[in-house]
This record gives structure tokens, C-alpha cells and sequence, in this order.
């Protein structure tokens, strides 16, 4: 509850309202003043006050209001808790040997306090896996506290984790402290400043820190949870990360597979994205060809499941009409930057004699087939028209004993952990 007019501040009501909204926009204010008009009112209504009551007023009145206030604010705290549960639940969706290995090993460690490091390339969906964690522990109620420390400056790194003190501006609590109770997650740690590392390494050991400036222990209780698209073996041998750090963080290790590892995925997750969209952005609900979803699931994605979500935002913004996606609309397609469809040779191929070149177009197409259906024979067989022991031939005539993402038949997919 704010006064307009504040004695002896060099601050009025309105300029603190406006500091309390940038800095904790969930906190809900009530502005009163004796000197009430209409413009007051705007303009406190405006900044973001919850309500204005004018002076003189009836306690139980202002007492109704600010009952008023919390509630709403807890409501809208649940719909919030609600969205991101909903999304990380929305978003772990996959089908793939490695998702399902994947899923398995963090429904494991949901049910344990233990500190979890996940590995994997960017893009991959490290930070989905920690909400997931976080989602579904016993802590899920609790903050879920995102540290990004690729983006966070060097010199801000240990103000934005251990908070500060002031005469000026009082207590300003940190991530950590704003985390207590629930999950930490030490995005890209490998970035953490060097010093900053060594802060950490203490705060995990005896559970409490002091804030800048500050003389007072702020005792935390959080699960760790990290990620990182570096080899961190190889970072402690360039002397960039702490190996004590390393060893307290990496306890429960996780590997995220990539979007190639799990390319069987690859229709379930564009036609999610394409639903999100729609209901996020009013975007056309469109539904992929089935040759779009043939050379999606045969394209390189460097980026990973993050790069496809900005493959099909793309698609669904510059497309025409609310009819099936064509192949000519995916990105370095002949209809997405000019051309009729043609094929294009390519260099290497068009230099070769046509028995060299037709072996060399077969073991990349078979090359592509396999990955697509993440190794498993059977279904490659099935789809470019060969029996199963036709195809193992072939294989064997292209000198392809050995191929990118291995294989499968399908006698022995008994269970998720395979690929």
C-alpha cells in the first residue's frame, strides 16, 4: 500500500510505484492519497497500481481491497505455474529409442535431490529436460530459477546470484535466494567466470552465502541442476572450469540427444509446433505433406529441435493459404528460393561416370533412409520397396557395413534404450 504524497522522500508514490513494478511486477500495489482526482487515479491505474482508493477511507474497505489484490495475484501466480507445466509436458513429446531412453533416465531422477548435468548440442532441449525434472519432483511448487551464463556479464555475474545490500536501495535478493526451495539451473555453466565458480563451489558445500555488501548468512535450499554443450573434461585440462565444480555438479549425468539422433521425432514435434503457433499466434493450422516431412526428416539440422521450431514459425508466417505444406516451401528447397522443383546434381556426383555416380546417389539415399527411420532396417526396407535381406545386400555391395546412427531390425527393439 502506497501514499501518493510521502514525506521527506525524494520519491512520491507514483515513481515508487514504478520501481516496484519494473522489479517485482507480481507484487500487487494499491495507491491512496488524499488528494484524489480523476488524473491521479489514470495514472496510477496506468503504471500498473492494482487499485486507488482516496482518503479519508474505511479500514475494512481498504482491508477488502487489498484481500482483493492477493487473491488475484495468487491466481494469476497458478495460471502461470499451470502454462509452464502444460508447456513442458507439451513439449517432451517424442517417440525415438533415444527420446524414450532419454525420458526414462529423467523420470529416474525426478524421484531424488541429486544434482543433474546435462549434456547435449545447443537447440537440443537441455533446459525442457530441467523443467521437466523440476516438473515432476517434489519441488514443483517451488521456484524454477534459470541462471543464463552465456548472456550474464562477468562483472554483474555474482551481484545476479548472490544479490546486494545497500543503504540506497535495501535488499535486492539474488537468483539463488529467489530459488530457495526449488530448482536452480545453471544454464551453459561452462561460461560461469572463473572466480564466480569458486563462490559456487562454497555455496554448494555449506549451503549459504553472504550477499554484496552484506554482512547477514542467507541460508538456501536448492537443487542444482546444470547444462552444457561443451566437453567439460576438456575445459578443466585448458584451466577454464573448476574440477572440484565439475564433480559436485556432475553427479547425475544426462545426455540430450540431438535432433538427428532422433529423427523419427521429427513429424510429431513440427506438427506440435504447428498447434502451438496456431493457438499462440493465430497462425494457419496447416498440416506437413508427406514429401515435406520425407526431406525434414532427411535435412541437417544444426540447431537442433529449436531450429526446427524456427523452420516451421517461418513456414507458417510466409506461406500462402491454409493447405498442406509443400516441399517447395522448407528452406534451401528450389520452391523456397526461386526454381520449378528440379533436381539439382551435385557437384560431386556430376563429375562421376553414371555406374559411379548411380552407387554414390544409392548410398546417400539409403544413407538419408536409415537416419530417417533411426537405423531400423526393417522400416527402411519397407519404405524404398526391398525385402529386408534385399536391402542387407545391397548395403553390403555398397561397401556399407557400417553407417551413420547404426541399425536395427525390428526383432530386437524389444525396449526404448536402443539406437
Amino acid at each position: 500500500v502506497l501514499d501518493i504524497w510521502l514525506k521527506d522522500s525524494r520519491m512520491d508514490g507514483i515513481e515508487i510505484l514504478k520501481t516496484v513494478r519494473r522489479d517485482n511486477p507480481d507484487i500487487p500495489v494499491v495507491i491512496i492519497s488524499g488528494h484524489g482526482n480523476i488524473e491521479i487515479a489514470v495514472a496510477a491505474i496506468k503504471q500498473g497500481a492494482y487499485d486507488f482508493i482516496e482518503k479519508p477511507f474505511n479500514i475494512d474497505q481498504l482491508l477488502l481491497v487489498i484481500a482483493r489484490a492477493v487473491e488475484v495475484s495468487r491466481l494469476r501466480r497458478e495460471n502461470m505455474d499451470l502454462r509452464r507445466q502444460e508447456a513442458v509436458a507439451t513439449e517432451m513429446i517424442g517417440a525415438a529409442p533415444a527420446f524414450r531412453a532419454l525420458r526414462a533416465q529423467l523420470d529416474k531422477v525426478t524421484r531424488s535431490n541429486g544434482r543433474v548435468m546435462l549434456t547435449g548440442p545447443s537447440g537440443s532441449g537441455k533446459e525442457i529436460a530441467a523443467r521437466y525434472i523440476h516438473a515432476h519432483s517434489d519441488r514443483a511448487d517451488a521456484p524454477f530459477v534459470t541462471v543464463n551464463c552465456a548472456t550474464i556479464g562477468p562483472e554483474r555475474m555474482e551481484e545476479v546470484l548472490f544479490g546486494r545490500e545497500g543503504a540506497d536501495r535495501g535488499v535486492e535478493p539474488g537468483l539463488l535466494e529467489q530459488a530457495h526451495g526449488g530448482v536452480i539451473f545453471f544454464d551453459e555453466v561452462a561460461d560461469m567466470p572463473p572466480g564466480t565458480q569458486s563462490k559456487i563451489l562454497r555455496v554448494l558445500i555449506e549451503q549459504q552465502f553472504t550477499r554484496l555488501g552484506g554482512t547477514d548468512t542467507v541460508r538456501v535450499d536448492n537443487r542444482v541442476i546444470s547444462s552444457t554443450n561443451r566437453d567439460l573434461d576438456a575445459e578443466i585440462v585448458a584451466g577454464r572450469f573448476r574440477q572440484e565444480l565439475y564433480h559436485r555438479l556432475n553427479v547425475v549425468p544426462i545426455a540430450v540427444p540431438s535432433l538427428s539422433d532422433r529423427r523419427e521425432d521429427i513429424p510429431l514435434l513440427a506438427a506440435h509446433f504447428i498447434d502451438l503457433f496456431h493457438r499462440t499466434q493465430g497462425l494457419p493450422k496447416r498440416v506437413l505433406s508427406d514429401e515435406a516431412v520425407a526431406a525434414l526428416q532427411t535435412m541437417r539440422w544444426p540447431g537442433n529441435v529449436r531450429q526446427l521450431r524456427n523452420v516451421i514459425e517461418r513456414i507458417l508466417i510466409l506461406g500462402d493459404g491454409t493447405g498442406p505444406i509443400s516441399v517447395r516451401e522448407l528452406p534451401g528447397s528450389e520452391g523456397g528460393s526461386g526454381g520449378a522443383g528440379g533436381f539439382t546434381l551435385g557437384a560431386e556426383i556430376a563429375a562421376l561416370p553414371l555406374r559411379e555416380a548411380r552407387e554414390a546417389f544409392e548410398r546417400e539415399y539409403l544413407l538419408a533412409q536409415i537416419a530417417r527411420f533411426g537405423g531400423n532396417i526393417s522400416r527402411t526396407a519397407s519404405f524404398v520397396g526391398m525385402e529386408r535381406s534385399a536391402l542387407h545386400r545391397k548395403l553390403k555391395s555398397l561397401g556399407m557395413t557400417a553407417w551413420r546412427g547404426g541399425a536395427r531390425d525390428t526383432e530386437s527393439e524389444a525396449g526404448p534404450g536402443g539406437s
